[in-house]
């Protein structure tokens, strides 16, 4: 019964809290807000009336109103209303949420219930539609069109794509489903071949907003399908011509199209394109084009008489087509290097050339022939090297001046480049310099001559620690005037490379000037491991070997030696990177130190490896010294043993004789032995 009887004020307060809340939700409070979506960032005006009668246990005392938004507590006013009601209103003056919920409450036996609700909404008038295009498409004539919603309202935004044709009113085509923001307007609304006015309408609580209105023709919008490339081939008397032809996509054979065609070879970065091509023509030709070069070739068109705004066809499947081959053209860039083979009266000649470039080449390359006569009807000249390569080594007379190298494919042979060995005993260059051009390219820099250059060579090489030989790694400048070049082939970053510059004068070649750079460095990959040469009490001799050039990464620019113990500290010095050995001097006798090597670029450092070593006690001479001393205090003592042992008289004053008591008189007259006393008893 005490269990029961506690347990009647608890169902009471739960019936009457519950009776609240439902006399709340049923009419007991009644909120209202104006408006209850607004601008982001306006005014917002509420009010909550309390009628008592409806609200079952608040019929008696005073009732006490509040405000929450959301979950914060907000304040408002209080009065009493007519026929006894209790009304609060409230005003926020900024209201800065997209979307809350406004709870009128009031106190009840200590806590804050809940007993009305509105939502309120804020967000902005809906944004233009923009980019607005439309596409027919000829299968089933509906008329597709796609805009950009532009800057989100935060509020629920209705679509609408509408059109009108003349004279008519306008009707909704199409309402976009799911957010999209597209749709098809269907055939049955549409005017071909006569201007509609086409445009979306963005609507919601704030307002509304149109799009640009589009005026076209459906008909100029309809999405072609491509034509067909049925066939490509070379024009035989017009060498770098081709003809083209194809056919147009079913259904459209009685338009009038217009068509673009657009190609490129593999190397090319671009596309070339080709415009105003009829497309009834079914065919084309089209000139400029280089030889031995495949191309790819692609198509597509678009009605005629349509606007700027219609839609092109897709390209048309892609079509390969290799022009035919002409024999090569234009000089190749040459360079050697000869020297004496000896008694027999012969020259020792390395030829290098660059390969033509595509333009040039008019097809594959098959070789090169290297000959000691050019070509003359009826007559071939003799030949000393026929090569696929592009460098050739051969011996010739010394008397030998001139050769000629030439390129040859399957359409024939150049023209041959003349070739002159001259002696390299010119005026040499000044000021040459390289600096880097990118990660992997160098800008070399040098003054003009003073004699006029008719080109320059260029050569470099990587610099390693076994002796190799890029022939590929040189260019040539024919502008005699230029004083910069860049060298991008075979470069590559934290390498060194050597840089000769030969200037070609009329009539000879100028003497070499070199140089070295990088086109990027970085810290050395690792430093060198110091050794121990020498050590005393107060100095410490090192040496290293100097790092090879593969795991320099740039220019040596120092190298700092650090020691350290623990009485002294750390201390350092910086040397020259020429230098193998440095002795650390000031050290403290008996003492352990940890010694590194740290090696440096331009571009960073990295540290060696510790080295740990131990000053001695003495240094060499005092150590000698201290020898010697021991010697002669040694030599000393033998001498004084030898000296007693030859002089008795010495001997005597130093080692007095001492007596037996044994053989004295008194131990003669003492019995042997004294006769032992038995004891009584």
């Amino acid at each position: 019964m005490a269990r029961r009887g506690a347990g009647t004020p608890f169902l009471r307060q739960l019936s009457l809290l519950l009776l609240l809340h439902l006399g709340g939700t049923l009419g007991c409070a009644s909120v209202t807000v104006s408006p209850r979506i607004v601008p982001l960032g306006s005014a917002v005006t509420a009010s909550c009336t309390i009628q008592r009668e409806l609200c079952h246990g608040l019929e008696q005392g005073k009732v006490q109103i509040s405000w929450m938004l959301d979950n914060k507590l907000v304040a408002g006013s209080q009065r009493q209303g007519p026929g006894g009601t209790e009304v609060s209103n409230l005003t926020l003056p900024r209201f800065n949420h997209t979307q809350a919920r406004l709870f009128c409450c009031v106190e009840w036996n200590g806590t804050r219930q809940r007993v009305g609700m509105a939502e309120i909404r804020a967000g902005y008038p809906p944004a233009k539609p923009l980019n607005l295009s439309c596409v027919l498409n000829l299968s089933d004539y509906g008329l597709t069109c796609r805009w950009e919603q532009g800057t989100h309202s935060h509020l629920p935004t209705s679509f609408v794509l509408k059109c009108t044709g003349s004279g008519a009113r306008a009707v909704t085509g199409c309402t976009p489903r799911g957010g999209h923001s597209h749709c098809t307007v269907p055939r049955r609304l549409l005017q071909l071949y006569r201007q509609m006015e086409i445009w979306v309408s963005a609507t919601n609580a704030l307002g509304t907003a149109e799009s640009e209105h589009l005026c076209i023709d459906p008909m100029d919008v309809a999405k072609l399908d491509p034509p067909t490339l049925q066939s490509i081939q070379s024009i035989p008397f017009q060498t770098d011509c081709i003809a083209l032809a194809w056919d147009v996509a079913w259904g459209t054979e009685h338009m009038e199209l217009q068509c673009e065609l657009r190609y490129r070879a593999p190397e090319d970065p671009a596309w070339a394109l080709v415009t105003g091509i009829i497309g009834q023509a079914g065919s084309a030709q089209r000139c400029g084009f280089l030889f031995g070069t495949q191309y790819r070739f692609q198509m597509r068109c678009r009605r005629s008489s349509a606007s700027a705004l219609a839609s092109w066809s897709e390209w048309s499947p892609g079509r390969n087509y290799t022009t035919h081959e002409k024999a090569p053209t234009g000089k190749l860039d040459a360079w050697w290097g000869a020297q004496p083979a000896g008694p027999g009266g012969r020259l020792e000649v390395q030829l290098r050339w660059k390969a033509p470039r595509q333009r040039e080449a008019n097809g594959r390359v098959l070789g090169y022939r290297v000959t000691l006569g050019p070509r003359r009807r009826g007559r071939d000249p003799p030949t000393i090297c026929n090569t696929t390569h592009t460098q050739c080594n051969f011996s010739v007379p010394a008397a030998t001046r001139r050769v000629y190298l030439s390129a040859y494919n399957a359409a024939g042979e150049s023209a041959p480049t003349e070739v002159i060995l001259l002696e390299r005993k010119g005026q040499p260059l000044a000021g040459l310099r390289a600096v880097p051009g990118g990660e992997r390219s160098l800008w070399v820099h040098w003054e003009a001559p003073l004699a006029p250059a008719i080109a320059y060579v260029l050569e470099w090489q990587r610099v390693t620690a076994e002796p190799g030989h890029c022939s590929a790694c040189w260019q040539m400048e024919r502008d005699g005037t230029a004083t910069t070049a860049l060298i991008q082939d075979g470069i590559e970053p934290f390498q060194r490379y050597n840089i000769s510059l030969y200037p070609l004068y009329e009539g000879t070649v100028g003497v070499p000037v070199h140089t070295t750079a990088y086109s990027q460095q970085k810290a050395p990959s690792h430093a060198p491991k110091l050794h121990l040469k020498r050590i005393s009490k107060s100095e410490a001799e090192l040496c290293w070997e100097p790092l090879p050039v593969e795991v320099q990464n740039g220019f040596i620019t120092s190298y700092t030696i650090f020691w350290a113990s623990s009485i002294t500290g750390t201390a350092s010095a910086t040397l020259n990177p020429s230098l193998s050995s440095f002795a650390i001097r000031g050290l403290k006798p008996s003492t352990l130190y940890k010694v590194h090597i740290m090696a440096s670029t331009a571009a960073g450092s990295t540290n060696g490896t510790s080295l740990t070593l131990v000053t001695t006690v003495l240094d060499d001479t005092e150590i000698q010294l201290l020898f010697l001393s021991l010697g002669l205090v040694f030599a000393g003592l033998m001498v004084l043993l030898i000296c007693f042992q030859k002089n008795e008289r010495m001997k005597e004053q130093l080692w007095p004789s001492v007596p037996d008591p044994a053989n004295s008189s008194l131990g003669k007259w003492v019995p042997a032995a004294v006769p032992q006393v038995r004891a009584g008893g």
